[in-house]
């Protein structure tokens, strides 16, 4: 009963109801956005390596050196010598090590020179190991293997041939197009940006950018015209695992201090932590942003229920000839408040998801933020449940000021 008249009576000042309940949509989506988008950042860097000890560059910052070794944000300040790279994996106490050299590009997509082990020790999620959806790993000269991304955006199935290009930009005037790459493998989704990386050997990059001819896809025996090894000189990066966790820190000081060059070993969770607290400030400043911009939308909602109250004198006057308790009245505002902030809430929900579903390959191909597009999580049903609850608080002064009108009236009445 009690909400079946709460119903009419906010149909009855539709116009000002649906304005206040798309201020308070605006105002859910912004905070819901805000921290799904903050949430589902974090778990997204957190989960694109694991199982890695030490990652090792150029001496630089260690957040520069986590995001464009592993995260593929941002370019490398210099390069490592290959002698360095192999002098430091045959050190006792390294059980594995991935070199990674960064560069070029494929229609706006990270092209990752590395080797086999690769696809052997990476590492993503809990320690999830990289699968092949179709095809297999490159084996020779001039193969690529592809992100899940990759495939699904360009249509690319293993038999395709690509062209790289030189530089990060999605629009290259520089490109390889004598010598073309076939995709023989394809890798299964992760949710990192492998999806969004085309893996190829050290080898290739090297033949490419040394002008090798041809462009086969088999490994020449001898290189034609100007001779040179297809051995790189410089990598930019390389991930290590280490045989005890143990000696950690110990290689991670021996490399530091290494002499032929200055170069850098940080651990990704460290740096992680380190980029957290950056960032920590601005997601809070962002929080409390969204939290006064709702704040404001609720206090717009009592505003309007306070301004109603002279004009809903006949209206209340009614109910109480009728036989309405004046804490009926007061009931009546506070569920009405309710009605209205849930409303607001559902289709703030709606405008989010539907916002989700339509940008969310954009965040990823454009900084690399791979967002879950289901909203329903128990931080949503958390901040639904406190705006909620808010609502109803800030509707106390309007359901106080209609359930003393309608006690004097009452009181009229008697006398």
């Amino acid at each position: 009963m009690l909400a079946k008249v709460a119903w009419h009576s906010l149909v009855n000042r539709r116009l000002t109801v649906a304005l206040t309940v798309i201020l308070i949509c605006v105002s859910t989506s912004v905070l819901l956005g805000v921290e799904h988008i903050r949430n589902e950042a974090r778990n997204s860097f957190s989960k694109t390596v694991s199982g890695t000890d030490l990652i090792v560059g150029a001496r630089t910052g260690q957040i520069n050196l986590l995001l464009y070794s592993v995260f593929h944000i941002g370019n490398a300040s210099n390069n490592i010598a290959w002698e360095s790279f192999q002098e430091i994996s045959a050190r006792p106490g390294i059980d594995w090590t991935v070199p990674i050299a960064l560069g070029d590009s494929h229609r706006g997509y990270r092209v990752v020179g590395t080797s086999t082990d690769y696809f052997m020790y990476f590492r993503y999620g809990n320690r999830q190991s990289l699968l092949f959806e179709q095809g297999r790993e490159f084996t020779s000269l001039h193969q690529a293997v592809v992100g899940a991304e990759v495939a699904a955006s360009l249509g690319y199935r293993v038999g395709d041939q690509i062209v790289l290009a030189h530089g990060l930009g999605e629009i290259s005037f520089s490109n390889h197009e004598d010598q073309p790459f076939k995709i023989v493998g394809v890798l299964a989704p992760t949710g990192t940006p492998v999806d969004r990386s085309v893996h190829v050997s050290l080898e290739s990059l090297e033949a490419i950018h040394a002008n090798w001819p041809g462009g086969g896809f088999t490994h020449p025996a001898e290189p034609r015209g100007n001779e040179r090894t297809l051995t790189p000189k410089t990598i930019t990066a390389f991930l290590v695992g280490l045989e005890s966790p143990m000696a950690t820190f110990t290689v991670q000081r021996q490399i530091n201090d290494y002499r032929q060059e200055p170069l850098l070993a940080i651990l990704p969770g460290v740096a992680l932590s380190e980029l957290w607290e950056m960032t920590g400030a601005l997601e809070q400043v962002l929080t409390l942003i969204a939290m006064l911009v709702l704040l404001a939308s609720l206090l717009g909602m009592s505003i309007m229920l306070l301004s109603t109250m002279a004009q809903r004198q006949r209206e209340i006057a009614v109910m109480r000839a009728m036989g309405a308790h004046s804490s009926f009245i007061f009931l009546l505002v506070e569920i009405e408040a309710l009605f209205i902030t849930a409303a607001g809430i559902v289709l703030g929900i709606g405008c989010l998801q539907l916002s989700l579903l339509l940008r969310s390959d954009w965040l990823s191909s454009e900084y690399g933020l791979f967002i879950d597009r289901n909203l329903f999580n128990d931080t949503s049903f958390f901040i639904a449940g406190i705006v909620l609850t808010g609502a109803a608080l800030l509707a106390l002064l309007p359901a106080l000021v209609a359930y003393g009108g309608s006690l004097a009236k009452g009181l009229h009445a008697q006398s």
